[in-house]
């Protein structure tokens, strides 16, 4: 079941690893999401795989949500600069335009990076699909300024919106 794409139908079969194995990468470096999710087999959907995979998340603690949170890379970060971004994170950085910025839109989003981590302590997380370098930015801009409880929640939600996307490019409905 290894490769880009699988069936609904052959997960829901899958021995309990090759379903986390094909599904660890969802959740970025987090196959615990997958681990906690394969026992609830079978999954009608795509929908109901996602939501028993979410509320695996929403319930699993803070401390287990904030590593989650921890393990996704800054947006045109320092990993995306070296090439140390999992394929996901690097064709959906890409998708957005985040390997085409400007200096001045690079210089940007490393002080935001920077701004962000120092306040809420992990990294920025936004699903970039539908953003420009600019929309990216704006948003950005408008998160620093939240208070900490509410950028969990939103960082949460937007790992919610990553994965959802990423379910769907997986799995072949």
């Amino acid at each position: 079941m290894t490769g880009l794409h699988c069936t609904l139908e052959r997960l829901n079969c899958a021995s309990r690893e090759d379903f986390v194995a094909a599904l660890a990468g969802v959740f970025e470096h987090s196959p615990w999401v997958a681990e906690a999710a394969a026992d609830q087999r079978p999954f009608a959907s795509i929908e109901a795989l996602h939501r028993a995979m979410s509320l695996a998340v929403q319930t699993a603690g803070e401390t287990k949500q904030l590593a989650l949170i921890n393990a996704h890379p800054e947006l045109a970060g320092k990993a995306a600069v070296r090439g140390e971004l999992t394929v996901e994170s690097t064709r959906e950085q890409s998708g957005a335009g985040l390997n085409h910025c400007t200096q001045e839109q690079f210089d940007r989003l490393q002080a935001l990076n920077r701004a962000y981590r120092e306040k809420f302590g992990f990294p920025f997380i936004l699903a970039v699909r539908g953003y420009d370098r600019e929309g990216i930015i704006e948003n950005f801009e408008s998160r620093v300024n939240n208070s900490r409880a509410d950028e969990i929640r939103t960082s949460l939600n937007e790992i919610y919106r990553i994965v959802r996307f990423r379910l769907v490019e997986l799995i072949d409905a």
